[in-house]
This record gives structure tokens, C-alpha cells and sequence, in this order.
């Protein structure tokens, strides 16, 4: 069997491949570690659960490895309960963020470690460890010891040892989360291609928005043990369900203000620095309701307003260089701050202490409840 092929028939088309129904954990019988989870997974999908610790995402990873029991609820793969199915009879591989290679073995005797503690004949388990060797990139490399190898290159014999069985699933717990940050960007990309080139299905565990961004098809992102958003990156980003998920994914300005209109499914706002502005409406809201309005800072431009833009008027409080834009840090009327992300200028941009007048458009900026409420 190629590495690219899997043990587990396909589910007919408009099945789930895997499915959490009404998944709940806890611990001490009062708090909730996931709550009333449903979700579903398709066949060779890559998806993130995202969150910050303490969100969820690590236990439900854990119940669907089996490393965990779950108080209620079910999982399902392919249409078959795993309730019963112990961790080592249920052909998933598993990268977590310490590698957990046997330090006395060699690269090709960790890799192959599955293989021979399966029993596969010689000749198959040479074709397959050479397959996943070039796979990984760590052809040559075969009698060193992870002792001997970077953090980059244990992490690719931790992902070869995880696909070379030819998995139902592959299951990644923050594996990425001990590497430098251009390590790891180059490692999210060789993920990516691997799972595409091999078409496996990916659960990826993590607490950082730019790797679920980059790596992922769909993200589900946790917070206090339920999923508030299970969406695909672009969606996440431009059309967050809730203050949490505007916050948590990627850098949002908060303007607090109150409600003075509704039409529609948009209102008229009026911060506490005395602007009025106009936002999408998430969820509900009524005159005189208090809610957050979330802007991008690579939405809000400085100078001349366009026509029907938002418009507020700041001082320019610090300008700091990031190489391929500016971050003009802002200061408004009620000493709120607002941040404008802008291209590099040939000047050095607006003058610490200048006055300016900030604007964006009402399409691109929303306005939730004060407590985050969800659409």
C-alpha cells in the first residue's frame, strides 16, 4: 500500500468523516472543559481548533485520540462510534509539540517504529520508510539519532513516524510551538503541501491565529470549551461571529459607544469620544444598547475621508516602522487609542503630535453587543 492511501473506506458523498456529537468533558463534575461540542470534519479536510489555553481545543483532540473518555456525548469516524475503541486501534497518527522520539533509536527506526510494531514484511516497510524519508525531506539522514538532528528536523521525523502506517487521521497538538519564528513559518508550509500532495484529514491544535490562518481549510475557534465560530480563514478574518473571534483572529481597533438607530442590518452608533459612525450589525441591538465597534487597522486611513466613511479626529501619538508598513498609533478626543496600519511611505509618515483625521468605510467595521454577543 502507497503512503497516500488509507485503510478506511470514504464516507458516500454529504457524509461526515469525523463528527463530535453533543461532546462534553469535565473533570471534577462542575466545570465544563468542552461544552456540548458538535462539529463535523470532512474527508481530507485541515482543520484548526484554535483558542487560547484553557479554551477546549487540547481535550476535545485528546477524547478524539482516545487519550481522554468524554463524560457525554459521542465521536464518529466514517459513521462508526469511537466510544469504545482504545487509542491504538484507531489508526491516527498523533504530532505532539515535544516530538516523544525514542532517543536510543535511529531516524529510520523511529519512523518505522509503527510498522514494526505492526509486523510489516521487510520489503513493504523499506519501501514505505524511503517513501517518507524523501517525503519529509530526510533522505540521508537515516542512522542519526534525534540527538544529532535540530528542532526542525526531529519535528519532521515525529510527522514522517505519524503518516507512514497510512492513517485514518493525523492529529497535531501545538507541534510547531517549540521552533523559532521563521523555522516555523517554513514548517507550516511543508505541512500544508504534505497533507495536500497526500489528501489525509488533519486536526491541528493551536493557540496562534497566524499559523491557523496560513495552514488551515476551516478553523474552529474555542472558547470556554464550546466553538464559537467554525468558519474558513477568509471568513474568520472578514466576517468575525463575535467580539471574541474579531478579537482572538487577527488585530482589531474597540471604539465603545451606544446605539442610536437601527435599519436593517446596520446601525448608527455613538462613541464615548462623541463620534457618530456607522457599523454592521451583529447579532441584535436596539436604541440605547451599549456595544463594541471593531475596526481593522488596515481599514482605517489617515487624510481625507471618502465619501460615507467613518470619520474621527486624533492625534498621532507614536508612528512605529515594521519594514514593509507603519503603525501610526492614535489617540481620540476621550483618550480611547486607535491604530492605522499603512503602507511604507517614502516620508517617514505623519509627525509624532500631528493632528488627523481618521476614516473607514461602514462595510468595514461591525458593532457588537458589550458583551460579545454572537450572530
Amino acid at each position: 500500500m502507497a503512503l497516500a492511501e488509507h485503510a478506511t473506506a470514504a464516507p458516500a458523498p454529504g457524509e461526515a468523516y469525523v463528527e463530535f456529537r453533543k461532546l462534553s468533558k469535565t473533570y471534577d463534575g462542575k466545570h465544563l472543559a468542552v461544552a456540548n461540542l458538535s462539529c463535523t470534519i470532512g474527508k481530507g479536510e485541515f482543520l484548526t481548533f484554535l483558542g487560547p489555553s484553557g479554551s477546549g481545543k487540547t481535550t476535545a483532540l485528546m477524547i478524539l485520540a482516545g487519550f481522554e473518555a468524554a463524560t457525554s456525548g459521542d465521536v464518529l469516524l466514517n459513521g462508526r462510534t469511537l466510544a469504545h475503541r482504545p487509542p491504538h486501534q484507531r489508526n491516527m497518527g498523533v504530532v505532539f509539540q515535544n516530538y516523544a522520539l525514542f532517543p536510543h533509536m535511529t531516524v529510520a527506526e523511529n519512523i518505522a517504529f509503527p510498522l514494526t510494531v505492526r509486523g510489516t514484511p521487510p520489503a513493504d516497510l523499506r519501501m514505505r520508510l524511503a517513501r517518507a524519508l524523501e517525503l519529509v525531506q530526510l533522505s540521508g539522514f537515516e542512522e542519526r539519532r534525534p540527538a544529532e538532528l535540530s528542532g526542525g528536523q526531529q519535528q519532521r521525523v515525529a510527522l514522517a513516524r505519524a503518516l507512514i502506517f497510512n492513517p485514518d487521521l493525523v492529529l497535531m497538538d501545538e507541534p510547531l510551538g517549540a521552533l523559532d519564528k521563521q523555522l516555523r513559518e517554513a514548517l507550516q508550509l511543508e505541512i500544508k503541501q504534505i497533507q495536500a500532495e497526500l489528501g489525509v484529514t488533519v486536526v491541528y491544535v493551536t493557540h496562534d491565529q497566524s499559523e491557523a490562518l496560513t495552514m488551515s481549510d476551516r478553523i474552529a475557534v474555542f472558547d470556554r470549551g464550546t466553538i464559537q465560530q467554525l468558519a474558513t480563514p477568509r471568513e474568520l478574518y472578514e466576517q468575525p461571529a463575535s467580539a471574541f473571534v474579531a478579537q482572538f483572529v487577527g488585530q482589531n481597533n474597540r471604539l465603545a459607544g451606544v446605539i442610536i438607530s437601527v435599519e436593517g442590518a446596520r446601525c448608527r452608533v455613538r462613541t464615548s469620544a462623541g463620534s457618530l459612525l456607522n457599523a454592521r450589525l451583529v447579532g441584535s441591538g436596539a436604541c440605547g444598547d451599549a456595544v463594541t465597534v471593531v475596526v481593522r487597522p488596515e481599514r482605517v486611513t489617515l487624510g481625507a475621508p471618502r465619501d460615507g466613511a467613518n470619520k474621527v479626529d486624533a492625534r498621532v501619538q507614536d508612528v512605529i516602522y515594521h519594514g514593509d508598513h507603519l503603525r501610526i498609533h492614535l489617540v481620540l478626543a476621550d483618550g480611547g487609542m486607535l491604530i492605522a496600519k499603512a503602507d511604507q511611505l517614502p516620508a517617514a509618515g505623519p509627525s509624532q503630535g500631528a493632528g488627523v483625521t481618521a476614516s473607514w468605510l461602514p462595510d468595514d467595521c461591525r458593532a457588537f453587543a458589550a458583551a460579545g454577543a454572537r450572530a
